[in-house]
């Protein structure tokens, strides 16, 4: 357990809770950069009014008496902040704090602040000022020395101070402590602390900034959540990142694979990129636009991180080097690359999926976590995420080459291992044993290694079972997230056409979406439901109801332009065929001796290999649940 000694003797004139530190105790922090909570303990002194710091806060009022002006950036040319800002829709207040318009004033955003985290639906019964400052009288108000715990859920987690002077620090400090003992439920929350501190430095006291933090906790507006509250919640983003950066920064993410030996461990780090990696300037710019859009915000700014490290690195620089290293040096660093309001602007150039969408991405990452043994009350994990590559052997790949495969996948499947479920050197040339080995499991990948050494394959989402559904016609399904790949002479990989241009697609709208069929195309759709608790499929949670389910690519839920562009995999006694229109990415006889791969309107895709090749070798992979 970590311990904080406070030492309180209460001033004469003031309140508990409320009152400054003269000077930082012996070993204290002082504000600069950041400490790592539960180092040592700290002593709080309360002084009286009379030896406090006067600063002249008029540029700022309300919120001088935490701030080291010495430290605080200058505010930028000023804006035209409209009188009625509060009265804006939400798309012009969105606008606004996208452009920076708080930027231009410390003063601004000490009005602002408040009054936007007023403005969020959290729960009825939710701790607020008056609440704060009774528990924080009977924690530290009394005169006696006394020892007060740190929450466990900050062990080890970073503290950004950025502009706090010594009493800032101290205040910051009783706030996550009260955050503590009034939110018991939470068991890990890396984010609490960095947002807790920008805040501050725009209260007027701590009860303001504790308010403007519980409702921020609380808040239960739906598929928005602000701060994670649970190891689980917080690894499900991670993976969830990591699936936004597998799709919307592939020349980043393949530089990553190329580096690490471990991509999730990359991407486990990318809130900490944004908090405390980005410099206080660009840190309260994300803070403006957090406070009105939610996590999805920090999803953007940090992909935008991700593209602009690409552009500024080179792959020859990263050989030999820590990556994640290389990364957080990267973004402490980041106005040398560039600035605020045009790394603001890419961020927000980035199409992503909704908000809905992204939660229900969230929503599957969280299940495959909890089939991993992941609980909600975990505050560490027990064992080591990440697939041990070190025991892979195949006679297709190599286990670098899988381990690049592996980081192609969605998170929630490249959590567990690979598991070889069928081989044409142990299992003959035989498609009747192909579908017998493969049926039952999904999502699969297909390796294949060519009598001329070239090796390519597909992701394939769909379990070969459902080919069964289409009767005597060999009719196509999967989804979306099907996509097939080379990988010698050269790694590549080729997504769904509508990945890369969503613009050719549109919605299907929620008054002409139909209740769900049997049809394979949806790895939510009911009739998974009932093959839910096989250890073979990998199965994501049913929401309760249904709308645009692109982050899973269901074809239903899309107005597409031809059926050609929604041929992913088909099988029949004849031979498989992956991706189709204007022709096949991938097609193997029944033999499985020969194939043929071509350009296809489904993947876009050019020929993978010769276009006609001998097959020296075929694996098929599951996922080990």
């Amino acid at each position: 357990m970590l311990q904080v000694g406070l030492s309180l003797p209460r001033s004469p004139g003031g309140a508990a809770g409320a009152f400054p530190m003269a000077e930082p105790a012996a070993g204290e922090d002082t504000g600069t950069g950041q400490e790592v909570l539960g180092s040592s303990p700290v002593t709080i002194v309360v002084t009286s009014e009379a030896d406090t710091w006067d600063i002249d806060t008029s540029s700022c009022l309300g919120c001088g008496q935490f701030v080291d002006w010495d430290k605080m950036p200058e505010p930028q040319q000023p804006a035209q902040i409209p009188r009625d800002v509060l009265s804006q829709p939400p798309k012009e207040l969105k606008r606004l704090a996208r452009e920076g318009c708080w930027a231009s004033s410390h003063a601004a955003r000490a009005r602002l602040y408040p009054q936007l985290i007023r403005q969020v639906s959290c729960r009825l019964v939710t701790p607020d000022a008056l609440v704060y400052r009774d528990v924080a009288g009977r924690l530290f108000g009394k005169p006696s020395v006394s020892s007060h715990p740190l929450p466990e859920f900050l062990e080890g987690c970073p503290m950004p101070t950025y502009c706090l002077n010594p009493h800032g620090v101290t205040a910051l400090k009783k706030i996550l402590i009260c955050v503590g003992t009034l939110f018991p439920d939470i068991t890990h929350s890396p984010l609490l602390p960095a947002v807790a501190a920008l805040l501050l430095h725009y209260s007027e006291d701590e009860a303001q900034c504790f308010e403007s933090v519980a409702r921020l906790i609380a808040s239960n507006a739906p598929h928005a959540a602000y701060i994670d509250q649970s190891f689980l919640a917080h690894q499900a983003s991670c993976m969830t990142f990591g699936d936004l950066a597998n799709k919307h920064c592939p020349a980043a993410h393949k530089l990553i694979a190329s580096a690490a030996e471990n991509v999730l461990e990359v991407y486990s780090e990318w809130l900490s990129w944004l908090f405390p990696g980005l410099p206080f300037g660009y840190a309260v710019r994300v803070l403006d636009v957090f406070l009105l859009e939610g996590q999805k915000v920090l999803y953007r700014i940090a992909l935008a991180l991700l593209k602009q490290f690409r552009i500024s690195v080179t792959p020859a620089g990263l050989q030999g080097s820590d990556i994640k290293a290389d990364l957080q040096a990267f973004v402490r660093n980041i106005a040398e690359h560039v600035t605020a309001d045009k790394l603001l602007e890419r961020a927000f150039g980035i199409r992503l999926f909704s908000r809905k969408e992204i939660w229900l991405l969230q929503m599957a990452n969280r299940k495959a976590l909890m089939e991993r043994g992941i609980t909600v009350v975990q505050r560490r994990p027990s064992f080591h995420l990440a697939v041990d590559m070190q025991n892979f052997s195949s006679s297709t790949v190599t286990a670098q080459e899988m381990r690049l495969i592996w980081s192609w996948i969605p998170e929630r499947f490249s959590l567990f291992p690979p598991l070889l479920l069928f081989s044409t050197s142990e299992d003959g040339c035989s498609l009747q044993r192909f579908y017998t080995c493969c049926e039952g499991y999904e999502p699969t990948v297909l390796l294949i290694k060519t009598t001329e050494g070239e090796v390519c394959g597909a992701f394939l989402s769909s379990d070969w079972s459902e080919r069964k559904k289409s009767g005597a016609t060999s009719g196509f399904f999967g989804t979306g997230e099907c996509f097939v790949f080379t990988v010698r002479p050269e790694a590549e990989r080729y997504e769904w056409v509508f990945i890369k241009k969503p613009e050719l697609a549109k919605a299907v709208p929620r008054s002409r979406q139909r209740s769900p069929s049997p049809a394979p195309e949806s790895l939510l759709g009911s009739d998974r439901d009932s093959r839910s608790s096989s250890p073979n499929h990998l199965a994501v949670p049913s929401p309760q109801r249904r709308g645009r389910l692109s982050p899973f690519l269901a074809v239903r839920h899309f107005l597409l332009p031809s059926k050609t562009a929604s041929m992913f995999m088909s099988g029949s006694r004849d031979g498989i065929v992956i991706g189709g229109g204007g022709g096949q990415a991938l097609s193997l006889d029944a033999s499985l001796l020969w194939g043929h791969t071509e350009h296809c309107e489904t993947f876009d895709n050019p020929p993978l290999c010769q276009e006609n090749f001998q097959v020296q070798l075929l694996e098929v992979w599951g996922f080990q649940s």
